[in-house]
């Protein structure tokens, strides 16, 4: 019986692809400021706090709230972030890890309620 192999579907996988076009940097930043900003959204709707008010508490304009909130803009400053997950109640954890031990799902810097402190969050990467 003569079997023939299928096309092989094993590859690079989606990180090494970005690395090759030289965008994985770029993406990763972009994909943790986007879950930043969410949660930082998401703690803002719960503890009905407008991005006025926002504003107000970080000593700041409007607009800069909307880039501190815009997935996009990865121009943020920590200290920034820290004073705007402080305002609603959170915190922020960042984590070094040995880039070349990389998970298959990277840990997400997390603004932390007790709930996600036990348990981290997960973003799929790939």
């Amino acid at each position: 019986m003569n079997k023939t192999r299928g096309f092989d579907h094993s590859g690079s996988t989606f990180d090494s692809f970005l690395q090759e076009e030289g965008i994985l940097e770029e993406t990763e930043a972009i994909a943790v400021k986007r879950v930043i900003a969410w949660q930082l959204e998401h703690a803002m709707k719960q503890k009905r706090i407008s991005k006025y008010a926002m504003a107000r508490q970080l000593r700041t304009s409007r607009s800069q709230v909307d880039r501190l909130l815009d997935p996009a803009n990865t121009g943020v400053s920590i200290g920034t972030l820290s004073k705007a997950a402080n305002a609603v109640g959170k915190r922020i954890i960042f984590e070094v890890v040995d880039a070349k031990a990389r998970p298959s799902r990277p840990v997400a810097v997390r603004a932390g309620c007790e709930s996600e402190r036990r348990k981290p969050k997960r973003i799929a990467a790939e």
